[in-house]
């Protein structure tokens, strides 16, 4: 009897949901994992980016504005990211991945102003959305439903208000960038 070897994407979903679960149970502990360009926390202290804090460009997908956007970003990250592995491998998806969430954070960080945070996975997820595009341009797809689909996210982080569009589009340009690089390197 084979194990069923696990899944990146499952191991990320896990991972982020963990890091939700301790977050609740350890008083104060988001506010030094989310994004934030430079802020006066609940210690008294300017942190932020600014101030040396890099690893805030990475655990900002540890973080999340509650369990309804947790679960939609682990549903996203669900339906993109098993496809997304499959077509690339485990290694290269975690790449895409991770450039998506750098690149996101380093657009929303750089656009950011001072007291403003950002939270969750989404950055990445949007990059995910790219290397869709980009495998179904490759294999010939009809990739108008992926872009309608890319359209209605953008659109309803406008209307919802307080909803970090940088990090979307930055996650969006990593991700597409990352998986051209990956299928480009492939030939």
């Amino acid at each position: 009897m084979t194990l069923m070897k696990r899944s990146a994407t499952l191991s990320l979903i896990t991972i982020i949901c963990a890091a939700y679960l301790v977050q609740l149970l350890v008083p104060n502990l988001q506010q030094h994992l989310f994004l934030v360009k430079e802020a006066v926390l609940s210690d008294g202290q300017v942190h932020g980016t600014a101030q040396g804090e890099w690893w805030r460009y990475l655990t900002v997908a540890l973080t999340h504005g509650g369990i309804f956007h947790l679960g939609f970003n682990m549903y996203a990250l669900m339906v993109l990211g098993n496809p997304i592995e499959a077509a690339f491998g485990k290694t290269k998806f975690i790449f895409i991945f991770f450039v998506s969430l750098i690149a996101g954070s380093l657009l929303s960080n750089y656009l950011a102003v001072s007291n403003q945070p950002s939270v969750g996975a989404s950055g990445a997820i949007f990059g995910l959305f790219g290397a869709m595009v980009v495998v179904g341009k490759k294999i010939g797809a009809d990739i108008r439903s992926i872009a309608v689909i890319i359209g209605i996210n953008f659109a309803l982080g406008f209307a919802l208000g307080g909803v970090d569009w940088h990090a979307h589009l930055g996650g969006l340009i990593g991700g597409t960038l990352a998986s051209v690089l990956l299928l480009t390197k492939k030939r």
